[in-house]
């Protein structure tokens, strides 16, 4: 019997955590991924001041492709991962666990938040 992917399992857990409207919301989706990635980028030593020139430069380009885009990010964080010394597939384990404990909490803070909005609350 083959295991789930790790995409899968992620998919189940959002699936079971989120309403329908927050889990095929591509633009909620992508809001809360610039939200870790920035996360991760400052934990890593990237300061403000870069990440909103980043910002600048990134938007005043032609808008990528998703699928292309979506290897670029996966190259680039096991990149990062290798330069931390990070397992990332074990690092996305501990964090799928770590949010199946947290299921309750993380609906509260979805309800809280106001619709539409980038922000979490």
């Amino acid at each position: 019997m083959k295991t789930k992917t790790f995409q899968a399992r992620v998919h189940e857990w959002v699936v079971s955590c989120f309403p329908l409207s927050a889990h095929e919301d591509r633009r909620e989706r992508g809001h809360r991924f610039l939200e870790e990635a920035l996360e991760l980028a400052q934990a890593s030593g990237c300061s403000r001041t870069d990440a909103l020139a980043l910002v600048d430069y990134v938007f005043s380009r032609v808008e990528g492709d998703v699928a292309q885009e979506t290897g670029g990010v996966m190259v680039t964080l096991a990149a990062l991962s290798n330069a931390q010394g990070i397992d990332m597939e074990d690092a996305g384990e501990a964090e799928l666990g770590r949010n199946w404990s947290r299921i309750d909490q993380i609906r509260a803070k979805q309800a809280s938040k106001p619709q539409g909005s980038a922000l979490p609350q």
